[in-house]
């Protein structure tokens, strides 16, 4: 039984095309009825349109299959004085929720991803903060890959913020236990007796996604098709209990070379 990630996983973080053999990957999931969940930490969409897109693009799930962070958040955040930082596209999304965006006297300080933010933007957050508003993450992500280029994900902005005040903060998505296990829960109406240590976790994620998974009893493959060039940027410096059980290229690579299972 698998968790699946998303960007740099199953689609670019190029183009959004799909990386090579992660259709086929999901084909082979349905034709052979093991039970998988897409998990992303996708913020840019609504959860519906983004599902929607990688449908166009060939990938054959439905909602029943999918997670992402936007499809938790209500749970997780009140709705008024939310003073919140990302892509233009998140923050239209929030919106369109019902989210009212406070940047005078915000409750919650809200960080999804962007490539840009600006010294005054972390200089507001760090104000917000130390007078009492409560830090959240829409997921904990170490890099952001975009053009070529890899800046600090959100994860990397949590902790700097905590650092700088102190702050402790939570995570919406992955990967946190919340999210891990709200994905559970819906993998067990496909399988009733699953358990984390039955899951085996595809990401490009090696220091976030797999990670907390692998602190949960999960098995983890880490691809190097997303946000890692190869392994050996960063698996050597891992914390030894934290290194991903398996190592692949990308997705036509696990189905190669990897025995796909329930």
């Amino acid at each position: 039984m698998y968790f699946i990630d998303v960007q740099g996983t199953l689609i670019s973080d190029e183009d959004k095309s799909p990386i090579v053999g992660s259709r086929e990957f999901i084909d082979k999931l349905n034709e052979e009825n093991i039970p998988y969940m897409v998990i992303t930490n996708n913020t840019k969409k609504a959860s519906q349109d983004f599902l929607s897109y990688l449908n166009t693009i060939g990938f054959d799930f439905s909602v029943q299959k999918y997670l992402d962070p936007l499809m938790l958040l209500e749970s997780r955040v009140p709705k008024e004085a939310v003073a919140a930082y990302g892509a233009e596209e998140f923050l239209l999304t929030l919106q369109k929720m019902g989210y009212k965006l406070d940047y005078v006297n915000p409750k919650t300080v809200l960080i999804a991803i962007k490539e840009d933010f600006s010294a005054d933007e972390y200089a507001q957050m760090i104000d917000f903060l130390l007078s009492g508003a409560k830090l959240v993450g829409m997921h904990e992500t170490s890099i952001y890959a975009k053009n070529n280029k890899r800046y600090p994900g959100v994860g990397a902005v949590l902790k700097m913020l905590e650092f700088a005040t102190s702050s402790s903060y939570e995570v919406v998505g992955k990967p946190s236990q919340a999210f891990y296990s709200e994905a559970l829960q819906r993998l067990k109406k496909q399988n009733p007796n699953t358990r984390f240590s039955d899951i085996t976790i595809i990401s490009d994620d090696v220091k976030g996604d797999l990670g907390g998974a692998k602190e949960l009893g999960m098995q983890t493959i880490f691809v190097t098709s997303g946000k890692y060039k190869n392994a050996k940027e960063i698996v050597p410096f891992l914390d030894k209990k934290l290194k991903p059980d398996f190592i692949y290229k990308n997705m036509q690579d696990i189905l190669i070379r990897h025995k796909v299972e329930k």
